[in-house]
């Protein structure tokens, strides 16, 4: 081994001295650390971590994983929807396979610019922005697939909305905005992820859905063994353990304990990451502060000033910013906006609940929550803002659940149960793994019935094909449980954004959320459920993104919640 080294050393000494001379040779950019030493640092980084890395491109990482579930027999009009919903979420390839970093899309060199501008505008009225992407070189792009958000802001008056990106598949990007309040508004363009990041994600999610993956242990008196499961699990010619779910047929394995029987399962857990999915190359697509959620500048201003069309200057009034924004007629309606850190829906009037209003909307019902840790807020936030919801010890473990409070002078029912695996959570108990549809099935439902569920986070590592099966049984058992009670309320919490990081990206990245959002509102859309859009009420919000918004946010996510559980009665 040692010979071996040796033998490498010149190689290494080479890189490395290669690296330093460029770097001296344009010492009076490391200065300011402007964008060419950017470049020039990770090119090196680049050359020595390829050089120290054997080629493959699978690091220390086990078989490609199968999806060894068998497929299930779908109807003509389900084969038609997946092909639908499958092209709908298609994103752009890049023209280029395996292109160097420099030739990468940089927030550095990107801009934007806004083109409609004027002195002033009115509100309702519709703003474009065009975003013109360049590489680490300086060179324009000449294809899309960059992953972008926007929005437009006002600080001061702590008021928000998303834009609409539209990828013209040639560096160009349009951002198209509704002015939604009077006053100075901010343009914001951020780069998520650059197209060839992308690509990188696209194909972790076919080539590696066990990158996330689960154990189970299995006990029998004083004996238990612990193996690894998962809806994909590498190849292997060890015999399986079939969890697959006799109602909704979801497949569920894990590789057969070697001494207990498949039925001594106890619990479900997750397991942990892969690591090292990535080559040298590809790991320079994805840092902090250079290719990750980094700001995109203005050429020339970034602000328009906007005034009422009745020159009642700044709106405070919730009613008549909701009815402004019926007048505009422009290709994209947000679902709402902040205005004084309130959330202001385009479709509905938004209550302000407290303490008291909480109890006099909930009483007399029953509230069921499903689904991962971000609808498990509601059930903290009702609960710890609630003085008579008590909480009932299960036992339960922290953060898991099922939990359950209720109020008895008010006769309200609060419970919270998570969604079937996979499931990320810490330590499960078998008996307490439920799937959504199957709990949609055991309501009996009616007036004073509510359901509120979300499911995207942990299906953000698997194909979308999974997530389609899934979505299709949650939407059968709402379906069934409107027919026996149509008046009980369903509501669908979406998928919000998050903070990234190199490694966070590869098993959460807010590119995989969008994509799985944008299925659930097809898939649902048409039916007479309730949309809670946390998409946008953290992507509008001026508060970092985080899998588990923050307070303010999630008070809004409430308001709008129970706004829809207690409507306003017109007179």
């Amino acid at each position: 081994m040692w010979n071996k080294l040796a033998r490498c050393a010149p190689l290494f000494l080479f890189l490395v001295l290669s690296g330093f001379i460029f770097l001296l040779r344009n010492i009076g950019s490391i200065e300011n650390l402007n964008l060419k030493t950017v470049s020039a640092l990770n090119q090196l980084q680049y050359q020595i971590s390829t050089a120290l890395q054997p080629r493959s491109p699978l690091l220390g990482v086990r078989n490609l994983s199968q999806c060894i579930y068998p497929s299930q027999d779908q109807s003509p009009d389900e084969i038609t929807e997946e092909k639908l919903l499958l092209g709908l979420i298609a994103w752009p390839d890049s023209p280029q396979r395996n292109p160097p970093f420099q030739r990468s899309s940089s927030p550095f060199s990107s801009s934007f610019f806004i083109l409609n501008s004027r002195i002033q505008f009115t509100v309702g009225e519709q703003l474009e922005a065009l975003v013109r992407m360049h590489d680490f070189q300086g060179r324009p792009k000449q294809h899309g697939g960059d992953f972008l958000l926007a929005r437009i802001h006002s600080p001061e008056l702590k008021a928000g909305a998303i834009g609409k990106v539209v990828d013209h598949q040639n560096g160009f990007y349009s951002v198209y905005f509704v002015l939604l309040w009077a006053g100075v508004l901010q343009v914001s363009v951020t780069l998520v992820h650059p197209s060839e990041a992308v690509q990188v994600l696209k194909r972790l999610r076919e080539e590696r859905p066990d990158r996330v993956y689960f154990k189970s242990t299995f006990r029998s008196a004083r004996s238990f063994e612990t193996t690894e499961c998962n809806l994909c699990l590498p190849s292997s010619h060890r015999p399986l353990c079939n969890f697959t779910d006799p109602h909704t047929g979801e497949p569920w394995f894990c590789y057969k304990p070697r001494m207990l029987s498949c039925n001594t399962r106890v619990d479900h857990t997750k397991g942990g990451y892969l690591k090292h999915l990535l080559t040298g190359r590809e790991r320079l697509f994805f840092q902090s502060n250079v290719n990750i959620k980094v700001p995109i500048l203005a050429l020339g201003s970034d602000e328009v000033t906007v005034e009422s069309l009745d020159n009642e200057g700044k709106y405070t009034d919730q009613s008549k910013l909701e009815r402004r924004t019926h007048h505009n007629t422009v290709k994209f309606s947000p679902a709402g906006f902040y205005y004084q850190d309130a959330w202001v829906s385009n479709t509905g009037l938004i209550q302000q609940f407290n303490n008291t209003s909480i109890t006099e909307c909930l009483q007399g019902k029953a509230v069921h929550l499903f689904g991962d840790s971000t609808v498990r807020q509601w059930f903290e936030y009702l609960t710890e803002f609630l003085p008579d919801l008590m909480q009932i010890n299960l036992n339960s473990p922290k953060n898991v659940g099922p939990f359950l409070a209720v109020d008895s002078e008010h006769n309200i029912l609060l419970k919270y149960r998570c969604h079937g695996p996979p499931i990320r959570f810490s330590k499960v108990s078998t008996s307490e793994l439920r799937y959504i549809a199957n709990e949609l099935d055991d309501i009996t439902g009616g007036k004073d019935v509510v359901v509120a569920f979300t499911i995207w986070s942990h299906f953000s590592t698997f194909p979308v094909e999974v997530y389609i099966r899934r979505l299709r049984h949650i939407r059968r058992a709402v379906l069934r449980l409107r027919a026996r009670a149509p008046e009980t309320l369903v509501v669908i919490r979406t998928a919000n954004a998050q903070a990234l990081d190199p490694e966070y990206s590869l098993y959460n990245s807010d590119w995989f959320s969008l994509q799985l959002d944008t299925v659930l509102r097809h898939m649902f859309r048409g039916l007479d459920v309730v949309l809670v859009d946390a998409w946008e009420m953290t992507v509008a919000h001026s508060l970092p993104h985080a899998l588990h918004p923050p307070p303010v946010i999630v008070k809004n996510q409430i308001d709008v919640f129970l706004s829809h559980v207690c409507p306003v009665k017109h007179k």
